[in-house]
């Protein structure tokens, strides 16, 4: 039997970037705290990064792999107003890529509990489908939600104007991951007020069967009798006389009876007084009903436009923002308190000013100058309680927290003015190591006790990163130090006197590397920027993407192209 599968295909989609996972910088004087802790749940480590998302992404992934709760990313949707001089296919291969490569590092940053929310429209929302699929696996997709994003319609539009988005939802395991249903108090009204009968809200429902299908005739098995309170049987009677069926089967009416939970109560019926049992149900503790997938009691485009020119004093809002109270409720659909959630197009904050609000830990990627005009100036009304728009009267917003500022660093190696690499003069000794041990899978952690100890791997596995060029009296020193029980890595300039292979007969605790050879194949050095600016788009045109079906039978691989007629006039 052919086993077969869709896989979205693009022109360069084999040609994956050799991302350098750069460290972050922090700048305390982009950093903000509130003065005073408002309440002991108050969270302050939170991270805003300025800089490229893709390099951020991988500069985050050894620290944050599995420890991601949920991402809730707003990417550009690809509207063809930034492509004017390219071909819409390339354009469109050219979108494709750029998700991709940041979809396989948010799947690694998820935890096995976690959930990814992308917010799109109608021009990449169907292919974003069929991609995420390929990268999580279509057993992995849970929804999509459509949201109103406008609360009247433009009539400056012609025939149709569209008035919704997407938010398409991915989870990392399907077995682990656990959402929050919808908390509905309106459902407490069908339960009776405690009284006599009973310490919590109840109703109670007629164990016989009504309506439809009530019949003994219609499931014969459930006529038989019930031992009143009096001893006497109990058969299902309609008032009409005829011959009725319980809403279950004797064994469940068996458990009842020995929980202590069926109920019997004195009716009238022609004059007679005759016992009738009942099934008592209580309140839900936490009343809860499924999400509905479309959203149109949120606030709209114009409303948050509206909350943003407030909250930035005046500073030209975003043309479609997301407002908080969707965030809000993406987070609290697939978080806890405390959980840690990640935008890596983070626009104008409005995923960190709705995580402070409710006490989530976040993270926050942004490459444009709003990082510092919106992003910033908001964050500190959020922290300072000043913001009292959004979800702030909802959940009671007093202010507190804060968040620290970051940059990527400067690339590891550049070009010396004959063109030779180097290690970059902008980097100082311990960004250097910090650097280094990033690249070699240590976890940097200078030691206040062992001058040689930059980083660790393991309980007994080190490094030490040095410019210095090593004597062998110096290595022997070293080895001396570290002992037989644990390992080094040395990366350095150079040693002297001895081989590489001489060095490891020598000294079998010590591993030793040559700064920048170590690390030359292993990167894009000095690639700062691998957004969808024109600047960075290849000139020549392209086809279109496609889908393709790719499948395996008795006569060997099958391989069959279905061009996709994508904008204009492409040819499918």
């Amino acid at each position: 039997m052919s086993k077969q599968k869709l896989e979205l295909t693009w022109v360069g989609k084999d040609k994956r970037p050799k991302l350098e996972p750069r460290i972050l910088v922090e700048e305390p004087a982009n950093s903000y705290h509130a003065r005073h802790r408002v309440t002991d749940n108050d969270i302050f480590d939170n991270r805003l990064i300025f800089g490229d998302n893709l390099l951020a992404l991988k500069a985050l992934e050894q620290e944050f792999s599995g420890n991601v709760k949920c991402v809730f990313i707003d990417p550009p949707y690809n509207t063809r107003s930034a492509f004017n001089h390219y071909d819409d296919g390339l354009e469109h291969s050219i979108w494709l890529g750029l998700m991709r490569d940041r979809l396989e590092i948010i799947k690694r940053l998820l935890a096995e509990d976690g959930s990814l929310w992308i917010s799109i429209d109608d021009n990449e929302a169907h292919y974003l489908k069929v991609l995420c699929d390929e990268v999580f696996g279509r057993r992995c997709f849970v929804t999509s939600f459509i949201w109103r994003k406008v609360d009247s319609p433009n009539d400056n539009k012609g025939a149709l104007s569209p008035d919704h988005e997407y938010i398409l939802c991915y989870v990392k395991n399907p077995d682990r991951v656990t959402f929050r249903p919808k908390q509905d108090e309106s459902i407490l009204n069908a339960y009776r007020q405690p009284d006599s009968e009973s310490d919590r809200p109840y109703r109670d429902r007629l164990l016989k069967k009504n309506g439809k299908n009530s019949l003994r005739a219609d499931r014969p098995s459930m006529y038989f009798s019930v031992k009143g309170p009096d001893g006497v049987d109990v058969y299902p009677i309609h008032d009409d006389g005829q011959e009725a069926r319980w809403a279950m089967g004797k064994k469940g009416v068996d458990e009842l009876i020995a929980k202590g939970e069926l109920v019997w109560k004195q009716r009238e019926s022609s004059g007679v007084s005759r016992w009738v049992p009942y099934t008592r149900e209580y309140a839900p503790d936490s009343p809860s009903r499924p999400w509905p997938t479309i959203w149109s009691d949120l606030h709209t485009t114009r409303q948050t436009k509206a909350h943003q020119r407030v909250v930035l004093d005046g500073v030209q809002a975003f043309d479609t923002p997301k407002p908080e109270d969707l965030v809000c409720r993406i987070l609290s659909i697939s978080t806890n308190p405390g959980d840690l959630v990640l935008d890596s197009f983070a626009g104008s904050g409005t995923t960190g000013a709705a995580a402070q609000k409710i006490g989530r830990r976040w993270i926050m990627v942004e490459l444009e100058e709003t990082c510092h005009t919106h992003i910033i100036p908001r964050l500190k009304k959020v922290i300072d309680g000043d913001d009292m728009g959004g979800i702030s009267t909802s959940v009671n917003w007093q202010g507190g927290g804060g968040f620290r500022y970051y940059k990527l660093a400067p690339t590891l190696i550049v070009n010396d003015r004959w063109g030779n690499p180097v290690i970059n003069p902008e980097l100082n000794a311990a960004m250097l190591a910090e650097a280094l041990a990033k690249l070699e899978g240590f976890t940097y952690a200078p030691s206040e006790t062992h001058w040689w100890q930059h980083g660790y791997s393991s309980e007994r596995d080190f490094i030490y990163v040095t410019t210095q060029n090593l004597s062998s009296e110096q290595l022997q020193s070293i080895a001396d130090e570290v002992g037989p029980d644990q390992s080094l890595l040395v990366c350095c300039a150079a040693f002297h006197s001895v081989t590489a292979v001489q060095a490891e007969a020598r000294w079998p605790n010590l591993t030793l590397k040559k700064i920048p050879k170590m690390v030359l194949s292993r990167c894009e050095w000095g690639r700062d920027d691998y957004s969808l600016k024109i600047a960075n788009l290849p000139l020549a045109q392209q086809p279109a993407a496609a889908l393709v079906l790719v499948g395996e039978n008795k006569k060997g691989k099958v391989e069959a192209s279905m061009q996709a007629a994508l904008f204009g006039d492409s040819e499918a």
